[in-house]
């Protein structure tokens, strides 16, 4: 199993409705593909910026390819992040998860 990270900043008065539009949004686009385990959408404010965490479990490294395309270590955007993201991080994070409780 892989877990995929990615982390976007906005501006904290856009944070709600950031927040809004990944749960509508992308957790639908996640849970669409077929190999996708689990979403988890993290939010922590810092003052006028609040940092979002986007972390996913998928199959396996080919799983994420049908989702984000041959490169896996490439960030996947919405054109609606426009509207909210400060900055776009070119790259995400991914581990192999080697143990976890049950």
């Amino acid at each position: 199993m892989i877990a995929r990270m990615w982390h976007g900043r906005v501006p904290t008065p856009k944070a709600h409705a950031y927040r809004e539009f990944l749960n509508a949004r992308a957790i639908p686009d996640y849970q669409a593909v077929d190999g996708n385990l689990n979403v988890y959408i993290l939010e922590r404010v810092e003052g006028d910026v609040t940092h979002f965490i986007t972390l996913t479990f998928w199959r396996d490294l080919d799983v994420i390819k049908g989702f984000a395309g041959e490169n896996v270590e490439i960030a996947k955007y919405y054109p609606e992040d426009g509207n909210f993201l400060l900055e776009f991080e070119r790259t995400v994070t991914h581990y192999e998860i080697v143990g976890q409780s049950t």
